[in-house]
């Protein structure tokens, strides 16, 4: 069976943030930091060595494959900011006609800069897939 190969790690949100070359993406990500501690409750934690992720939750399939990931997230890549909303984005349609200008693939969020979305509906959209996942899984939310 592999191994998830996206793990917390032990390294500083706070270097990598302020790593981020680009400075309205830097800015951008602080800001994010900030939104998704508010609204899962949760203090940010580098998995892997691009990811800023939020609480986490263990996952078991029926395949057998299991692990642990983070209730929500963020990264910011190159082209992008991406947002990880795990629970996806079929049971916030209605969010998500109000969210702004973004793509958005399964479980991810894509964006150029805050200022294109509604950060308000940002921050419920985190809250309530982070509170739908936990409960999934059967983990505590906060």
């Amino acid at each position: 069976m592999s191994e998830n190969k996206t793990k917390a790690t032990s390294s500083s949100v706070t270097t990598f943030l302020n790593s981020v070359a680009d400075e309205q993406k830097r800015k951008d990500c602080k800001t994010l930091a900030k939104l998704m501690k508010e609204a899962t409750g949760e203090r940010p934690k580098m998995w892997g060595e691009a990811m800023v992720g939020f609480g986490s939750y263990h996952y078991k399939y029926e395949s057998g494959r299991e692990g642990d990931f983070f209730l929500s997230g963020f990264s910011p890549r190159k082209q992008n900011l991406t947002i990880y909303i795990m629970s996806g984005f079929k049971p916030y349609s209605d969010l998500m006609e109000k969210l702004g200008e973004f793509k958005a693939s399964k479980s991810c969020l894509y964006i150029k800069k805050l200022e294109d979305i509604d950060i308000k509906v940002l921050a419920k959209l985190v809250k309530l897939s982070a509170v739908c996942i936990a409960k999934r899984y059967k983990q505590p939310a906060k």
